[in-house]
């Protein structure tokens, strides 16, 4: 087996990490065409104006192959944004989603940051069991209907 690594994100692992949303998200959960359309202006936002000083994107790779994805953002001053958390089920159970948790927050904290926060769904279990195991708190639950589904948006937050 291939030693897990991660790499700064590029403008070369966009396609792979908007596919692999897509694909992910539309067998799981039903999502329709929009999420795509998010998940391609997320990327394209971030490769046209990224701070390099304060915001990171992460690919993991195992050997020549991408197993998933996350990004720190600047949402304020104090506040970091975790984005765009993405493993694929080959990688789950791995260590690999808590391996990117960790280097997100660390990033957060090493930047200054005194706090970060993160939008999903509560169907997203697995997710958000990480995060509760890591010392996020959830703030808000909202019913919505988005990506074609009835959802409930979940706010997270942490501490720095």
């Amino acid at each position: 087996m291939a030693e897990i690594e991660l790499r700064s994100f590029t403008e070369a692992d966009r396609t792979w990490l908007v596919r692999a949303h897509i694909e992910t998200y539309e067998k799981s959960e039903g999502f329709d065409s929009s999420f795509g359309v998010l998940i391609e202006s997320i990327l394209d936002d971030f490769l046209r104006d990224h701070d390099a000083d304060s915001e990171q994107g992460w690919i993991v790779w195992e050997g020549d192959t991408r197993l998933g994805s996350i990004f720190c953002v600047r949402l304020d001053d104090d506040t970091a944004k975790l984005r765009l958390f993405q493993l694929l089920p080959e990688a789950r159970g791995r260590g690999v989603g808590r391996l990117l948790l960790d280097t997100c927050t660390e990033f957060a904290r090493a930047h200054g940051y005194r706090s970060m926060k993160l939008w999903t769904h509560k169907s997203h279990e697995a997710a958000n069991a990480l995060y509760l195991r890591n010392g996020w708190t959830i703030v808000e639950e909202t019913p919505i209907f988005n990506f074609g589904q009835a959802l409930t948006e979940r706010v997270m937050q942490r501490s720095l």
